[in-house]
């Protein structure tokens, strides 16, 4: 990495901690105590959506700095988020696999469009996609363990 396109190392120290709940709370709910399974799983599905949130709102911030923001890239900001929360709402109704395969593919979607986002810090893709992987790897193992319940 050089120092034009890597983020400063508070930077990403500030974002593995917000990337930690996920192999955590992945990890407890896969392999940890069934007693903390279903708080692990409520972790897990509630910061999946926070941080869809959260992404989509950097996005909405880094669209709405331009002189003349781009309405379909400030509405393409609004989608993972209201998927991940949609999910949320749909738990109980549709199975916890399910939810977890929907929010696995809106962070996968979201970083399809961020790395074709124009005018953004070289970091950026970077960044996104080091979360993407860490949220998706988490996912996936819950995922496993949700199939076999």
């Amino acid at each position: 990495m050089d120092a034009e396109t890597s983020a400063p190392k508070p930077m990403w120290a500030i974002a593995l901690v917000g990337l930690s709940a996920f192999p955590i709370s992945a990890i407890i709910y896969a392999y940890g105590p069934a007693s903390w399974s279903g708080h692990a799983l409520n972790v897990l599905l509630a910061w999946s959506a926070i941080m869809l949130g959260f992404l989509g709102g950097i996005r909405w911030g880094l669209e709405t700095s331009l002189e003349t923001p781009r309405w379909q890239r400030l509405a393409g900001s609004i989608i993972s988020p209201i998927v991940g929360f949609g999910l949320i709402v749909a738990r109980g109704d549709i199975p916890t696999s399910w939810i977890i395969t929907g929010l696995m593919g809106a962070f996968i979607v979201q970083w399809l469009f961020d790395q074709t986002a124009p005018d953004v810090p070289a970091r950026y893709p970077r960044l996104m996609t080091v979360l993407t992987l860490g949220a998706s790897v988490s996912l996936a193992m819950a995922l496993e363990q949700a199939m076999k319940l």
